[in-house]
C-alpha cells in the first residue's frame, strides 16, 4: 500500500477537519478506515483532525455496528442537505464543504493540502479534565460568526471489532477517531464556558481525546478546529 506523505502545515493557521462516515455493516468501508489511520499516524503534529462517525442505517442488514448511533446518521443527512450530496458510506466531508469518498486516497491527500494552506478565521482553546464520574471541557472561542456553533466531541483514538455477519463476516476491523458523543454549544452569546461528557465505558486518559471546531450552521463550513489531550 502506498504510503500517504505528511502534510506540511506551511507557515500559516490553516486546519483539516476530516469527517469520516462509516459502518463495518459496509464492505467498501474498511479501506477508508485504514486510510484514516495512515493520516493520523502520518501527521501526529499537524493541524489534521479526523473524526468517524459510524452510521446506523447498515445495522438492518445482518450486523449491529457497536459504534454506530443515530446522531451520527443525522450529521450526515445535514450534510446531505447543505451539500446536495447523495448519503453514502465511506463518505468524506472536508472542513464542512466538501465531500466525496472516503477511500480516495488522491482526493483525500488533496484535499488535506488544499485546506491547510487556508488561514484560520476562528481559534479555540480547550481544555479537558475527568474525574470518576465526567469529563470537562473548558472552552474559549474567538472569531466566531452569529450563525457559529462550537462542536465539541468525544472521540476514542483506536478500537478494533471481530464481525461476525453482514458484508464484513469474518474480518478483524481496525477503527481510528471514532466518534461517540458531540455537543453543540451556540456561540452567538456565549464564547466562552465549560462542558460536561459522562464518562463512557472503557474510558482512560490516554486512549481518549477531544475535538473541537467551529462550523456555521448555515453554510457548513468550519473555521477553525483544534483538540485537547486530559490533563
Amino acid at each position: 500500500m502506498k504510503a500517504l506523505k505528511k502534510i506540511a502545515s506551511g507557515k500559516n493557521n490553516g486546519f483539516a477537519v476530516l469527517e469520516l462516515f462509516t459502518s463495518e455493516g459496509c464492505s467498501s468501508c474498511p479501506p477508508a478506515d485504514a486510510l484514516m489511520g495512515e493520516i493520523k499516524e502520518n501527521n501526529k503534529d499537524q493541524p489534521v483532525y479526523i473524526l468517524a462517525y459510524h452510521v446506523d442505517y447498515w445495522n438492518r442488514l445482518g450486523w449491529k455496528d457497536r459504534f454506530s448511533s443515530i446522531e451520527n446518521s443525522e450529521r450526515q443527512q445535514q450534510y446531505s442537505r447543505i451539500l446536495d450530496s447523495q448519503v453514502y458510506t465511506p463518505q468524506l466531508v472536508v472542513n464542512g464543504k466538501q465531500q466525496f469518498v472516503g477511500s480516495d486516497r488522491e482526493a483525500v491527500e488533496n484535499s488535506i493540502i488544499n485546506a491547510v494552506s487556508h488561514t484560520a478565521s476562528s481559534s479555540i482553546d480547550l481544555k479537558a479534565e475527568s474525574d470518576s464520574k465526567q469529563i470537562n471541557i473548558h472552552y474559549k472561542v474567538s472569531g466566531n460568526d452569529s450563525h457559529s456553533k462550537l462542536l465539541l466531541t468525544l472521540v476514542q483514538k483506536k478500537a478494533s471489532t471481530n464481525v461476525a455477519k453482514g458484508e464484513n463476516e469474518g474480518r478483524h476491523l481496525n477503527h481510528w477517531q471514532i466518534v461517540h458523543k458531540q455537543i453543540q454549544i451556540s456561540l452567538q452569546n456565549n464564547s466562552e464556558g465549560v462542558s460536561t461528557f459522562s464518562i463512557p465505558e472503557n474510558f482512560n486518559t490516554t486512549d481518549w481525546e477531544i475535538i473541537g471546531f467551529v462550523q456555521n450552521t448555515k453554510t457548513g463550513q468550519i473555521s477553525g478546529a483544534s483538540k485537547a489531550t486530559f490533563q
